[in-house]
């Protein structure tokens, strides 16, 4: 009975392996890819008992009609708004004399004084304006024409000087004192923080040296990668929901700003920038975040848990409950998913019981199922049950008496070639001494 039930035991596991390999599953599609084996190509229905199906972890849901809303999940890193970047660089060539802004990371206000300059070239055009000032004063009692000229000096003196940036409040009190300042002081054009400074006090600086960035991290970008797949879920204007890890509990909610026009050769992705607003300063560039874009929503889509579909790359299966308790495979068509639930297109029907989880065990079930039930007709498989022992009865069971045994016999003596006559020892002689002749010789 051991060896009948080993025998049978190995077949089985030998044909069931063998099947399964036969149909190796193909690559699945990124959005239902729930381990499921090819196997389910041949699945026939399978009867589980309630104890068996709570044991390997079976559960049951039913299929409803309710909203499904598709979202596309992705993570993202904070980087600067570009648009709000700035870079500070003189118009003219000079000395720094003092460094007032002297540190990266420091914060400035639009106006803040950077740095005073001395720079020949600002001496001259501030003698230039208090001369083109005395000529107004002098023309006063002239033409019109001496006085529009004058006049039209004066004008370009005072732009000249605010062309490189010299404010207007130092041009003003320049020609109200009527004296020549030896520095000037430069002022950022923008708010935010200093990301990059390169000036130190006492340094010769040139025109159009950059000397700060700064950056207004009161808004910033977060970019993400989307999948090729999910590309067609993913518009400019899109509400997007963000959460970070840094910040527990801190959830935002930004829109898609810009959708790159290009697709990463390598990984299958498109760049998608989330514009979010970051009035308290809390959102450090080089953050990472996890954005979770809302899709396109159905509102009357049939829906089943995402654990109760079993895809083999070439066609997708549910385990459908049936009235007599049994789980039947059954084909269906998906269409919008989300983390939780799949939508079924076809195959499904609304109040459907569908096994929910531990699917992939219900299909090797279903599989072994088979291959058992085609082994019946097997030369040497009979599958049929073993005669069980008649019971005991109240009288004992006498032993038979115990049969003759034969004497044991070479099995190899009638192979050709295997005569051990050869190998026969010699009879014994006689012990009795040799005995002597009459005439003296011994004689045996």
């Amino acid at each position: 009975m051991a060896i009948y039930s080993a025998v049978v035991a190995a077949t089985v596991g030998g044909v069931y392996f063998a099947t399964r390999d036969a149909s190796a599953p193909t690559p699945m599609a990124a959005d239902h890819n729930h381990g499921a084996a090819a196997g389910a190509q041949n699945a026939s229905p399978v009867m589980l008992p309630p104890e068996q199906a709570q044991r390997i972890g079976v559960t049951y849901a039913v299929a409803t009609v309710g909203a499904l809303e598709r979202e596309v999940r992705t993570v993202g890193q904070i980087t600067y708004d570009e648009t709000r970047l700035h870079v500070i660089t003189p118009k003219i060539d000079g000395y720094v004399e003092r460094l007032l802004v002297n540190a990266t990371g420091q914060p400035v206000e639009m106006g803040q004084a950077l740095l005073t300059i001395y720079s020949p070239m600002l001496v001259q055009a501030q003698e230039e304006l208090l001369l083109a000032k005395r000529l107004t004063r002098d023309v006063a009692a002239a033409s019109t024409d001496a006085q529009r000229s004058a006049a039209d000096l004066l004008e370009s003196s005072r732009r000249r000087l605010a062309y490189w940036d010299i404010p207007a409040t130092e041009i003003a009190a320049i020609e109200e004192t009527g004296t020549v300042r030896r520095t000037l002081t430069l002022r950022s054009p923008a708010a935010g923080y200093v990301l990059e400074k390169n000036v130190v006090a006492g340094q010769r600086i040139m025109a159009g040296e950059a000397l700060y960035q700064v950056a207004d991290l009161r808004r910033v970008w977060v970019e993400g990668e989307v999948f090729e797949q999910d590309l067609a879920q993913v518009r400019i204007g899109q509400m997007v929901h963000a959460d970070f890890q840094a910040l527990p509990g801190d959830h935002r909610m930004g829109r898609i700003g810009y959708v790159y026009p290009t697709i990463s050769p390598e990984t299958r992705t498109v760049r998608v920038r989330v514009v979010l607003a970051n009035a308290d300063l809390q959102l450090k560039p080089g953050m990472y975040a996890t954005l979770r874009i809302v899709g396109g929503a159905r509102t009357q889509a049939l829906t089943v848990p995402r654990g109760a579909v079993l895809s083999t790359g070439e066609r997708h299966v549910v385990f459908v409950r049936e009235g007599n308790g049994q789980l039947a495979p059954r084909e269906v068509a998906l269409g919008l998913t989300n983390d939780t639930r799949v939508e079924v297109l076809r195959g499904l029907s609304a109040g459907d019981t569908v096994v929910a989880s531990a699917t992939f065990l219900v299909d090797a079930e279903s599989n072994l199922g088979k291959a058992l039930g085609g082994m019946g007709n097997m030369p040497g498989m009979e599958m049929s049950t073993p005669p069980a022992s008649l019971p005991m009865t109240s009288t004992p069971r006498i032993p038979p008496p115990p049969r003759p045994t034969k004497p044991t016999r070479d099995p190899m003596a009638d192979m050709p070639g295997m005569d051990h006559s050869a190998h026969v020892a010699p009879k014994a002689k006689s012990a009795t001494p040799p005995r002597a002749s009459h005439d003296g010789q011994i004689k045996p």
